[in-house]
Formats: C-alpha cells, sequence, structure tokens
C-alpha cells in the first residue's frame, strides 16, 4: 500500500496521476491507430464503430457502480490503516462485479440488433455494427472484474500492477486489431469484426493477468473465497456511493444516444464525424481524466484519515492542474480542428462535422475539467448524489432543447454543439456550489481517525 496522507499532496497527485496517465495513454493510442484502420475500410465502417463503442458508456456506468465505492471504501480503510476491513471490501466488490457483469452480458447481447438498427444511418451501418458487437459485448463484459480489482488496488495507491497489465494487453490489441481485420498472415479478412476480437482477446488475457497478481503472496489485497459471499449492508454502502456516479456515465450515455438519432437524417458521414471528433476529445481528456483517477484515492486516504486541510488541498491542486491541462487544448481546438480528424478521415464531410464539433465543444474544456475533479472529490468523500445532480440538469439543458430545435426547419448540427457548451457551463457551477458545501457537513472531525472495521 502507498500512503498518501504524508509527503506532498501536488506530488502524490502527479505520482498517482502519472501512473494512471501511462496506461491510459497507451489505451488512447490503441484508439486512434483502430479508428485510423477501421477508417481503411469506408465511411460506413466508421460510422458502424463508433456507434456500437457508445456503448462503452454503458460499461462505465456500470463498472463505475462497482468501482467507486470500491476505491472510496478502500481507501478510506486505508487511510485508517484498516488492512482487514480494506480485504473485505475489495472482495465483496468482486462477488458484485460478476454479477452486475453477467446481467450486462445477458442484456446487451439480446438488444445488439435493435440497438444497431435504431441509432445506424442506413442498414449497412447497422449490419456492420451488429458484426462488431458480437465480439465487442464479450470483451466488455470481462471489463467488470478488471474494473473491481483496478479499483481496490488503486484504493490503496497501487497504480502499478493495473497500469503494466493494461499497457501489455493494449499494445496486444493493437497488433491484433489490424491482423484479424484485413486477415494479414491468416488470409481471411474480418473486418469491423476483426478489431472486436482482438479487443476480446487482450481484455481476456488482461483479466487473468491482473487476478493472478493479485493472488501473490506479497499483495496487501488478498482474494478470499468466504469473503465474496454478499454481505447486503457492504454491497449497500458500496453501492450508495456507486450508484449515483454510475449513473453519470449513463446520462452521458443518453446523451449521445440523443446526439446519434439526431445526427441520423444528416448520414453516415455526419455520424462518422461526430464519432472520430469524440474519439479526439477522449485523447484530449486523457491527462484530466488521469488526473481525476488520481485525485479520488488521494483525498479518499486523507478523509479516512481525517486531514481536513490535507482534502482541500488535493482539490485545489487538482482544479489548477486540470484547468491549465486543458486551456492548452481549447487552443489547440480553436487552430487546427479540421487537422486533427484529417488524420482519420479526409471525406470533406466528415471533416466538416469532426471539425466544427472540436471547435465549438473546446469552448467547455476548462469547465470540463474542473468536472472532472470535482466529482472525484465527491467520490473521495463518499457522497456521489451531488455529482449525479449536477449531470442530470446538463441532460436536461442540451436534451429537450435538442429535441425540439430539430424539429424546426434549418436544423444544422452546430445547435446542439453550442447547447452543449452552455450547459456544461451550468454543471460546473452546480459542481462547484454543492462541494463546497460537502466541506461543510463532511470535514468536520472530533478526534482522530482509528483503525475498525468497515
Amino acid at each position: 500500500m502507498k500512503d498518501l496522507t504524508s509527503g506532498s499532496v501536488t506530488r502524490n497527485l502527479l505520482a498517482t496521476g502519472g501512473f494512471m496517465f501511462g496506461s491510459m495513454a497507451v489505451q488512447t493510442a490503441y484508439l486512434l491507430v483502430d479508428l485510423y484502420f477501421v477508417g481503411r475500410l469506408g465511411r460506413a465502417a466508421v460510422a458502424a464503430v463508433t456507434v456500437s463503442a457508445t456503448l462503452t458508456f454503458v460499461v462505465l456506468a456500470a463498472t463505475q457502480m462497482v468501482a467507486v465505492g470500491t476505491t472510496a471504501l478502500v481507501a478510506q480503510a486505508s487511510g485508517r490503516k484498516d488492512r482487514e476491513g480494506a480485504n473485505l471490501i475489495f472482495n465483496q466488490s468482486q462477488g458484485l462485479s460478476l454479477v452486475v457483469g453477467a446481467a450486462f452480458l445477458l442484456l446487451a447481447w439480446a438488444g445488439r440488433g435493435a440497438y444497431a438498427r435504431a441509432q445506424a444511418a442506413d442498414a449497412t451501418v447497422a449490419r456492420l455494427a451488429v458484426e462488431y458487437l458480437n465480439w465487442f459485448i464479450p470483451a466488455m463484459a470481462l471489463q467488470f472484474t478488471i474494473a473491481a480489482t483496478a479499483a481496490g488496488l488503486r484504493g490503496t495507491g497501487n497504480f502499478f500492477p493495473a497500469m503494466v497489465i493494461q499497457i501489455i494487453t493494449v499494445v496486444l490489441n493493437m497488433v491484433l486489431a489490424p491482423v484479424l481485420m484485413f486477415g494479414w498472415v491468416t488470409g481471411h479478412p474480418l473486418g469491423v469484426a476483426g478489431t472486436a476480437l482482438a479487443s476480446f482477446i487482450a481484455v481476456a488475457l488482461g483479466a487473468t493477468a491482473l487476478t493472478l497478481y493479485v493472488r501473490r503472496g506479497e499483495s496487501y489485497l488478498r482474494f478470499r473465497g468466504a469473503d465474496i459471499k454478499p454481505r447486503s449492508e457492504l454491497w449497500a454502502r458500496m453501492l450508495v456511493i456507486g450508484l449515483p456516479a454510475g449513473a453519470e456515465f449513463f446520462l452521458l450515455f443518453v446523451y449521445i444516444l440523443i446526439v446519434y438519432r439526431l445526427t441520423k437524417p444528416f448520414g453516415a458521414a455526419a455520424q462518422a464525424g461526430f464519432g472520430i471528433g469524440q474519439r479526439v476529445v477522449q485523447c484530449l481528456f486523457l491527462p484530466v481524466v488521469a488526473l481525476g483517477f488520481a485525485v479520488s484515492p488521494v483525498a479518499g486516504q486523507n478523509f479516512g484519515a481525517r486531514r481536513p486541510e490535507r482534502v482541500r488541498a488535493t482539490f485545489r491542486v487538482g482544479a489548477l492542474l486540470a484547468s491549465a491541462l486543458m486551456l492548452v487544448f481549447t487552443v489547440l481546438c480553436h487552430l487546427v480542428p479540421e487537422a486533427m480528424i484529417r488524420v482519420f478521415s479526409k471525406d470533406p464531410q466528415v471533416l466538416a462535422v469532426g471539425g466544427e464539433y472540436l471547435r465549438i465543444i473546446s469552448l467547455n474544456f476548462i469547465a470540463s475539467g474542473l468536472i472532472f475533479v470535482s466529482s472525484s472529490m465527491f467520490q473521495a468523500l463518499g457522497n456521489t448524489l451531488p455529482a449525479l445532480f449536477s449531470s442530470a440538469i446538463r441532460l436536461v439543458l442540451v436534451g429537450l432543447p435538442a429535441y425540439l430545435l430539430s424539429l424546426t426547419s434549418g436544423f444544422q448540427l452546430r445547435w446542439i454543439w453550442y447547447l452543449s457548451a452552455g450547459a456544461v457551463l451550468v454543471q460546473v457551477s452546480c459542481n462547484l456550489w454543492l462541494l463546497r458545501r460537502e466541506y461543510g457537513r463532511r470535514l468536520q472531525f472530533a478526534e482522530p481517525a482509528r483503525a475498525s472495521a468497515p
């Protein structure tokens, strides 16, 4: 375990965030390389993969239900130096992740055809989306056990194993994807299904490797069969923290569904442009997402140790770093948005939609960075309802007006991007006000922390 309750807060954030950035950078490199090769198959293939990949937000929502509560409670127990309590929470999260993962697999597999037909711009895109989902859904189902295990390790400040394993599996995925897509070596090109099959193989190996690591004798967290048996009170504690965080991602999924639905009349080029633009934004958000992952365990351990001044300092440093990073990316998206889209597609219509999306959506980059950091603070404090509340406000401010505008003559996609940029400003204002309120409620400690069972 790494003790994050002493030493420089800035150094702790940069160190833990650096580990996360390393693994996420490799993951993002894969996404870009994958999109590059898919782009060689044409706009229909790009649209199919980006429409299908939207289901990733459902997986993020479901895994966050388990992972956020696990990280928060393990970090708090670790801050109290309560190893037994941390291990009990960790093992309970394993059982919960298996149940949620199995439910996702069954529901997503049963509904994959209807989902593809509802979101795709035409029959060709829908057919390719189903081919992709046939392997991508099982790959995503395996993410649940990985998320629970990595979340427990993250709560103890141990980012390194998950980072190394993820890098290895992503590199494998990167190598396998074009081989299977184009039939290099095998002589049997699988098209878009090949990149999904590569993901499944890599994720399966990653899940196995991470499990073997935790079974090692020197691991702070250990698998214990007796502790996996469901305990309703502990599942409830994890879900009280995790459900609102998961619902945040589900609202983001709903938002993207709305956007794809509204882009459908504009054709596959518009869906491809929006999809590529989203991938680019994911890449640019990478350092801030890594920082957000670091904020939660750093603040969580100090909250468990009853160090309120260090909890507040964690947010201040995280907010400053996030704002500086996002300012740089805002300028980049205003200067050369089309150039970033052109890497993946030279189609004029795709370039027009993607470039305009980046130029407008970047107006909310700094606010988005602050949202990532403040949401991680809510996780560390064990109350994610405020972040869910502000996310719901954002969806209402975008979804309903966008739908009504789509019914008017002359409707243009840029109207949605402007609505989204404005809604994010409202969301960050809510987050900051609610975080200040949480400080007053939760950072008043009468006595030092002591080890106790969860």
